[in-house]
């Protein structure tokens, strides 16, 4: 293979000593992998990336010390090639600690330890419209490890495809149950959906099934995308979202004015909703910036059609600021924090929902 091991004797019994002794046999080895190589025909250049981990007599096993420069050496190639690094017990902790969330995660998805929260999404008269999904995870020992902690881990390692499915499932099978109630039948249901998962061959077909499957009113759930997924492949995102609009299925791009998107791009997608990212909406009745931005938001998406929600906002004076700029729904802890269903259908159950308007 293309992988070597080092060792070097005859260090300083003082380990800074030492390191500087092991960075500068690194820094010539660099040098010397560097040098171009002639090959028939050809000047071969290449690079080396190297991993750097000291050790006294007894205090590791070989394959432990070969784990740690190796950890290191990935490090040198994550920070650009042709470089080295150093073994860093805290590094290593960290990788340790996301294995094992990883494992645990796995076991989770079989154990039924994930479920779903509800935050109520309203209007202006403080009606619920509908609800944005949201994914947490009751660890038995660990109590409940937050979003931030374990979706990552999901992105990079797979598992978001079939923790996306289930929540796709799931959400359709509450739509369908609240079909059945003339007080939650009008509700929507809005679901994030993740990059990988969206760019899979087979997502059409998932949401076609989970609706299927469910008997739920395909116009009831929304998929949320953020503004980078769907700049990373506009052709494939087109094409997907016009498929899934052409059941029903309606779309909401999330976290907007955060991204890059155009407005040339804007018109090409099948949307019905814009969120505004909370950034703009934090300090929306204090910073004029802000208020500018959410106006020319809001403006735009009334030229194109689309409605807007807010997301984030959590006092009386942000609601009163963007019903001045003519937002007419929002989402966040003035109104209701995430839970669960039970809990969420409870609060439902105080509020007066929104009377249909009837045309002749």
């Amino acid at each position: 293979g293309d992988e070597f091991v080092v060792l070097m004797d005859h260090l300083s019994n003082a380990e800074g000593e030492a390191q500087a002794q092991a960075e500068a046999l690194a820094r010539q080895l660099l040098l010397t992998a560097a040098k171009p190589c002639a090959l028939p025909g050809q000047m071969h250049h290449g690079s080396a990336s190297i991993g750097i981990c000291l050790f006294r007599r007894g205090n590791a096993s070989i394959h432990e010390l070969l784990k740690r420069a190796d950890t290191a050496m990935y490090q040198a190639k994550n920070a650009g090639r042709n470089n080295y690094r150093l073994f860093d017990p805290a590094l290593q902790a960290a990788l340790e600690n996301r294995a094992a969330l990883e494992a645990a995660l796995r076991d989770a998805i079989l154990a039924g330890q994930l479920a779903l929260h509800f935050q109520a999404q309203v209007n202006q008269a403080g009606q619920v419209l509908g609800a944005e999904v949201l994914l947490r995870w009751q660890h038995p020992l660990h109590g409940n490890v937050t979003p931030a902690q374990f979706i990552p881990i999901a992105e990079t390692s797979g598992l978001i495809l079939p923790i996306g499915e289930w929540v796709l499932q799931q959400a359709c099978a509450q739509l369908s149950a609240w079909a059945e109630h003339p007080r939650t039948q009008h509700l929507e249901l809005a679901v994030n959906v993740s990059a990988r998962q969206f760019r899979h061959p087979d997502f059409v077909r998932q949401v076609c099934d989970a609706l299927a499957r469910s008997g739920a009113s395909p116009t009831h759930l929304v998929l949320e995308l953020t503004e980078s997924l769907v700049l990373d492949d506009v052709a494939d995102t087109v094409a997907k979202m016009q498929a899934l609009r052409h059941h029903g299925v309606r779309f909401a791009l999330d976290d907007f004015g955060t991204g890059y998107s155009s407005l040339a791009q804007l018109k090409r997608l099948p949307l019905h909703q814009l969120k505004i990212d909370r950034s703009f909406v934090q300090d929306i009745d204090s910073e004029p910036g802000d208020a500018a931005i959410v106006q020319t938001i809001i403006g735009m998406a009334r030229n194109l059609g689309l409605s807007v929600i807010a997301e984030g906002v959590e006092t009386p004076a942000q609601r009163d600021a963007l019903q001045r700029l003519d937002c007419s729904i929002f989402q966040g802890f003035l109104f209701d924090r995430p839970q669960p269903i039970a809990a969420f259908e409870a609060c439902l159950a105080q509020i007066p929902a929104p009377v249909p308007l009837s045309t002749t």
